[in-house]
């Protein structure tokens, strides 16, 4: 495992941890947000849910588990691509630098961490 999956994997743990409890804590910004593109806000708890799981599966990864990891990894992957589709189909530019923000740590964690596996 490299330094550089170590870093961007805290990072990624960190930043999706944290967005998990916006979202369960219902955060204004949180709620601001899905309204302004087309999410229910019934759904916002199990987003954040997901985000959390991705987030203990990145740690899991970290302390042992690198398959647990990938596979989170992979997860957050899709996941924010669908945020970021769904940024770009109703057109809000303004904000979608967070999901991309958050697309691009789990790529990397995905990348990093597959590279770091034995063949």
């Amino acid at each position: 495992m490299s330094t550089a999956h170590v870093v961007v994997t805290v990072l990624a743990i960190l930043a999706n941890a944290a967005v998990a409890i916006a979202d369960l804590a219902r955060a204004d910004f949180v709620l601001a947000n899905s309204a302004e593109v087309h999410v229910p806000l019934s759904w916002v708890p199990a987003l954040g849910a997901l985000k959390a799981a991705g987030a203990v599966g990145l740690l899991l990864g970290l302390v042992g588990a690198p398959a647990v990891g990938a596979a989170a990894a992979a997860g957050l992957v899709v996941f924010f691509i669908g945020a970021v589709g769904v940024h770009v189909r109703h057109r809000v530019w303004h904000n979608i630098a967070a999901p991309g923000t958050f697309l691009a740590l789990s790529v990397a964690c995905l990348v990093l961490g597959l590279a770091g596996q034995p063949a």
